[in-house]
């Protein structure tokens, strides 16, 4: 992906990457089931978000919706933030970033339709996925190449990543403390 240079000096810039959920961490598949609604996360962009907490990066899901399922990918990502049933995006990123003591032009936000706009409004840097609608594309700082659900995240933690020194040290930094990780504890084993 290409971006310009002003667009990479607020990369470097960004502390905390906030997104939405449907449409953005998911394709915007809502299966609904009788008690709750599930997701379908995509792994690339989980290990995105791991990656990115490893290098300092805080992280915020910012979504209209309330749901168990994004409760449990939360809290198995360690994301520091989690607003659900948000109607004002761009107060409830102001929260968050006053809420981290970081200026809210030191967060990007993800979104990819109409209700994100306030959020990408007041961030420092927006971005949305390939798939967004035409008139979301025009108004971010970054159309990401990969579609909601399918990379985008892990991309723009990718773009952040290398605007600050480079995605590939981060990820072998985070490799590495995943093979100290499981050095010491052998990891789980399967016996017949």
């Amino acid at each position: 992906m290409s971006i310009s240079n002003e667009t990479k000096q607020r990369a470097a810039r960004v502390r905390l990457i906030a997104m939405d959920v449907d449409g953005v961490l998911t394709d915007g598949t809502l299966p609904l089931f009788e008690h709750d609604e599930g997701k379908f996360f995509y792994a690339r962009d989980g290990l995105g978000i791991s990656v990115g907490r490893n290098a300092g990066l805080k992280f915020a899901i910012i979504t209209g919706r309330q749901c168990a399922a994004v409760v449990k990918r939360v809290e198995e990502l360690r994301i520091d933030h989690l607003v659900q049933a948000a109607t004002n995006k761009a107060k409830a990123l102001a929260d968050v970033c006053a809420a981290e003591g970081i200026d809210v032009t030191e967060a990007a936000f993800i979104g990819d339709d109409w209700n994100d706009l306030p959020g990408m409004e007041v961030a420092g840097l927006s971005a949305c996925p390939a798939d967004a609608p035409p008139e979301i594309r025009a108004r971010v700082d970054i159309v990401l190449k990969h579609n909601g659900g399918r990379g985008a995240v892990r991309e723009m933690v990718e773009t952040v990543l290398e605007a600050q020194g480079g995605w590939e040290q981060a990820a072998e930094r985070w490799l590495e403390g995943l093979r100290n990780r499981e050095a010491q504890d052998g990891g789980i084993v399967c016996r017949q």
